[in-house]
């Protein structure tokens, strides 16, 4: 049956995406679906994203955004909620990228990497502050939100041509997005801090920029 679908993606590899996604809790998205309400049906429901992400079918839906306050109180952060079945589906497509990106990330890069942790780069930060007499602090300013969607599908394609990892990072870059206030916009450029796949394909750009 599986491979009677355009899209070569297994029934376990949606089944694990759904583990990892309950370990990692989250908020409902736009549909107000928790995961609690998602397992009452929970055969359906993963069935109901394999047979779409298989199909090639699968739409994603809108992101919800709440805005969160920056830390020292230094304006807002907007996130991108995507609903549970959503980050399933993300997480589907993350666990495949990831093995083929992971090993061209520096040694020193920590950020949203299986194994490594804010803990870990403090303990670097701290050992080489006993090395080196300066510190080199950078911040590009709304990166996420200002990301160029050809640039990124650019990077991505350097390391995969399987098409529908590369159909579906396109459509969640395209995805609407429902503000606080209900109404529905759609990006031209950027993608939202809170999606699944968002940091893995944002920090793959910014390596292959620098």
């Amino acid at each position: 049956m599986d491979k009677a679908k355009p899209f070569c993606i297994s029934k376990r590899e949606v089944w694990e995406a759904y583990q990892q996604v309950k370990s990692n809790r989250g908020a409902a998205g736009v549909d107000g679906q928790s995961m609690k309400e998602f397992e009452t049906d929970l055969k359906n429901n993963l069935y109901r994203i394999w047979n779409r992400m298989s199909s090639g079918s699968y739409m994603p839906p809108p992101v919800l955004r709440v805005d969160i306050p920056k830390a020292g109180g230094a304006g807002t952060r907007p996130l991108g909620i995507p609903t549970i079945s959503d980050r399933i589906a993300q997480t589907v497509v993350k666990r495949y990228l990831e093995l083929l990106v992971e090993p061209v990330f520096h040694h020193d890069s920590y950020g949203y990497r299986p194994g490594r942790s804010a803990h870990q780069a403090l303990n670097v930060a701290r050992q080489r502050c006993w090395e080196y007499e300066w510190v080199l602090d950078l911040d590009i300013k709304n990166f996420f939100g200002s990301i160029d969607w050809e640039l990124m599908m650019r990077a991505v394609r350097c390391h995969t041509d399987c098409a529908w990892v590369l159909l579906y990072i396109e459509r969640w870059l395209k995805a609407p997005v429902q503000m606080p206030d209900g109404t529905v916009v759609h990006p031209d450029k950027g993608t939202p801090q809170g999606g699944v796949i968002t940091p893995l394909t944002t920090l793959h750009t910014f390596h292959s920029v620098v």
